[in-house]
């Protein structure tokens, strides 16, 4: 039974906020530990729904899994002892992972899968994961020689037998982290190196901590394609004999932070002062968009930060105007596009979404979700096959959504209902705790 809630309108946000532990860097943390050789201690790990079903995966493929005492940002400490490169090919009987709602272990994880000597393995998650795609890996992993059957050429059951992979040469047809990453995983087992080419950048979290543990990833930046304003990428991964992962520090999520960025920007007489946050430049595109449509926010990265970069971010409320959001700019943005949409809801003139087909294939149809929550709180939003149109500048009157099991929609819809003139009753609030289980508690005090 899902719960609901009820957002009323805000006085406004002021203090200091710290969001939780980053979710992609999370899974990928478990992964790359239970890749490597020794104990790994992981510092900050996310506990939340989807992270779980990652330690779970890999306590499932042999690793041990030790969880310390959870911490105020929704943190645990995680030991994780690995296995190495090759460790799931000592599991004998089949392997079937329940991957829960996590779209990224379901993505990333199959590209280790894939090198083993031997071994069968199977992922399947939730309703929702049983709806998203995973052809986009199985093609370009049996181009390398991997074992992969999908249902109906696309869904989950995702089966995988763990078979010799070859380097190859691959261009992916769109930016994406997670295919990226699961190339990357099956390129460290591969028998010579292997190519692959992002047509713009995506997140960059894998690169840079396997890299940390010792494998050999080269990235180059490529002249650009005609029509695109971003340069593509190339990566060059070398197969690895061993990874060594002593440590991994998760930084906060901008992704979760965006929700109370949007929320100090719409809410009259706002200032808040984030904490912490990632400020890794594949990932904060929404800064870049924001700075379009007239956000005040301060930028302050601390010089000192080792691995990725962090900072603190002040952000004021403001008068925003509408702007264009085209394909070069969904990448690193594409977590935080359908908040978009309520932006442009507050925004004087017009603010479009194109080039963002991919938003359909997440937990949801971000897209449609996003027209059916902005438009039945009373904004002026149009839906396109690509993305959606808002007419602006009275900004909404409130009422009652459904998240429909996704947690980004539920927090829009909160969100939404702190910055409308009557306040807003999310049906599905608890999906939040996918990936954030303290998200209505963090609202409540900024609202104090």
């Amino acid at each position: 039974m899902s719960e609901t809630a009820r957002f009323d309108p805000a006085a406004p946000l002021r203090g200091r906020y710290e969001a939780p532990p980053d979710k992609s860097i999370s899974h990928r943390a478990a992964i790359l530990a239970a890749m490597s050789e020794g104990t790994c201690h992981i510092n900050g790990y996310l506990d939340a729904g989807d992270t779980r079903s990652t330690l779970s995966a890999v306590q499932a493929l042999g690793a041990s899994v030790k969880l310390g005492l959870p911490g105020p940002r929704g943190e645990i400490e995680v030991k994780i002892g690995g296995i190495g490169l090759y460790g799931p090919s000592r599991r004998r009987e089949p392997v079937s992972i329940d991957v829960g709602n996590a779209g990224t272990l379901l993505r990333i994880l199959p590209g280790w899968l894939a090198g083993q000597r031997s071994g069968s393995f199977s992922l399947d998650g939730d309703e929702s994961i049983k709806a998203r795609p995973v052809d986009r890996i199985a093609i370009p992993l049996r181009k390398m020689g991997a074992r992969v059957s999908i249902r109906d050429g696309r869904l989950t059951p995702l089966v995988v037998e763990g078979s010799p992979l070859d380097g190859v040469d691959h261009t992916l047809p769109i930016a994406s982290a997670q295919v990226k990453s699961c190339l990357i995983l099956a390129a460290l087992l591969a028998r010579r190196s292997t190519t692959i080419v992002e047509p713009g950048p995506s997140r960059d979290h894998t690169e840079r901590m396997w890299r940390a543990a010792g494998a050999e990833i080269r990235v180059d930046k490529l002249a650009s394609m005609p029509g695109r304003s971003h340069d593509p990428r190339r990566l060059v991964v070398q197969p690895a004999s061993r990874l060594r992962c002593p440590r991994i520090d998760v930084s906060s999520d901008f992704s979760s932070a965006a929700f109370f960025i949007v929320a100090a920007l719409l809410v009259p007489g706002s200032e808040l002062r984030i904490r912490r946050v990632n400020l890794n430049s594949t990932r904060i595109g929404l800064l870049a968009i924001l700075n379009r449509m007239g956000a005040r926010i301060e930028v302050m990265e601390d010089p000192l930060a080792r691995g990725e970069p962090v900072g603190d971010l002040i952000v004021r409320a403001s008068a925003l105007t509408g702007t264009l959001v085209g394909a070069v700019e969904v990448a690193a943005a594409i977590d935080e596009l359908p908040l978009l949409a309520l932006l442009g809801a507050f925004a004087a003139g017009e603010t479009v979404l194109c080039g963002a087909k991919d938003l359909r294939n997440k937990e949801s149809d971000r897209i449609a979700a996003a027209v059916r929550v902005i438009g039945g709180l009373g904004g002026a939003i149009e839906e396109r096959e690509d993305g959606f149109v808002v007419q602006g500048g009275d900004g909404l009157d409130g009422g009652a959504i459904s998240a429909g099991g996704d947690h980004r929609i539920a927090m829009l819809g909160a969100i939404a209902g702190v910055a409308s003139r009557r306040g807003v009753e999310v049906e599905g609030i608890d999906t939040a705790a996918i990936s954030y289980p303290n998200f209505c508690d963090d609202l409540a005090r900024l609202n104090a």
